[in-house]
């Protein structure tokens, strides 16, 4: 209820005014189709509501010119309803429309189809009204209830970060008891990461766009919200570089490679560092922590590999450097920069 209680109030309000500017301020007969755009374009998932509304408003023009044009050469009547639609949805994707923009093409055809032999001058109100509901629910979500940007990513993006930070730490404890059986779990839960990546790709969208229409969060957009967007391809790269290393941790353990204690400590920093940077991601704050600890994590590999590792080891140390470069880029740290870091931290590469 506290995720969707905003949108509530929004589409409310939204429906509210679309209605009195309609009705009392335009005196458009019965407007009942700007509430119905109002909550159509709100109902979009929240990064959506742009391309929603504008889709809205060119749907329903393509509905309207299809339901016309037949409609003065062919006349009404079922099999003329069934060809309006047909060819509403056909123009809809010719012109590079989604699903929205082809349900409200064909929606507004079956109403100019059905309605305008009773109903006169149907055409331009449904236009005027969809555009009244787009442009006030714009204005609803940009001026007079704006969403925070940096609430919406944090409440998506904490889960990702969550899952990631859990399973290299459940890794690091499988390395200390060589217990490949967890090590295999934590594979496993990480592979399944779609949920989680998807819901945090989904709220860096809204975040930019809440960030970008509401004057009152421009400031946010090179920030800290533009900074968390920014975080989720590295992130995502971060989890896939962690499941080639819990990988071939459990190939470690079944082989019964050497483990210097410095390996489990680097893989639990890697951890910390995700947790932190999750931390300081949702309190605005600059993610030195979280560098710091993703560093030390590059150190200690750096220890374990000159410590002795055998072939399976040795990738576990590269991913802890890889991994750690992706963490340092979704901070902000250039790719170049980030590599130049990590080599520094990991110390030299020969052996003993």
């Amino acid at each position: 209820m506290r995720a969707v209680g905003m949108l509530a109030v929004q589409a409310g309000l939204a429906a509210g005014l679309s209605w009195f500017v309609a009705d009392t301020v335009l005196h458009i007969s019965q407007p009942v189709f700007a509430p119905i755009s109002a909550v159509v374009a709100l109902a979009a998932s929240v990064g959506q509501r742009l391309r929603r509304t504008v889709e809205l408003i060119v749907g329903v023009s393509v509905g309207v010119f299809i339901g016309d044009l037949l409609i003065y050469f062919l006349g009404t009547g079922a099999w003329q309803l069934g060809l309006i639609v047909v060819l509403a949805i056909v123009v809809a994707v010719v012109v590079g429309g989604g699903p929205a923009l082809m349900v409200q093409s064909a929606a507004t055809a079956v109403l100019i189809g059905t309605l305008s032999p009773v109903v006169e001058n149907l055409e331009f109100p449904r236009f005027l009204a969809a555009l009244i509901g787009g442009g006030v629910s714009m204005a609803v979500t940009a001026v007079l209830l704006p969403l925070n940007p940096l609430r919406v990513i944090n409440r998506a993006g904490s889960p990702a970060l969550d899952l990631l930070a859990d399973q290299l730490e459940v890794t690091a404890g499988a390395l200390r008891r060589r217990d490949a059986a967890a090590a295999q779990a934590a594979l496993d839960r990480l592979r399944d990461n779609k949920e989680e990546v998807a819901a945090f790709n989904e709220a860096a969208q809204a975040a930019r766009e809440a960030s970008t229409l509401s004057p009152v969060r421009w400031e946010s957009r090179q920030g800290p919200v533009g900074r968390y967007a920014r975080a989720v391809e590295p992130v995502d790269r971060a989890m896939r570089n962690s499941g080639t290393l819990i990988r071939r941790t459990v190939t470690l353990i079944e082989d019964e490679e050497p483990i210097p204690e410095a390996l489990p400590v680097a893989v639990l920093l890697l951890a910390e560092a995700t947790r932190v940077l999750r931390r300081e991601f949702a309190t605005a704050d600059e993610p030195d922590e979280a560098r710091e600890r993703a560093l030390r994590a590059v150190s200690e590999a750096g220890r374990a590999y000159r410590a002795g590792v055998g072939f399976s080891g040795a990738v576990v140390v590269a991913q802890v450097r890889t991994t750690t470069s992706d963490l340092l880029v979704a901070t902000g740290v250039e790719q170049e920069d980030a590599n130049r870091l990590v080599r520094d931290s990991f110390g030299p590469m020969t052996r003993p």
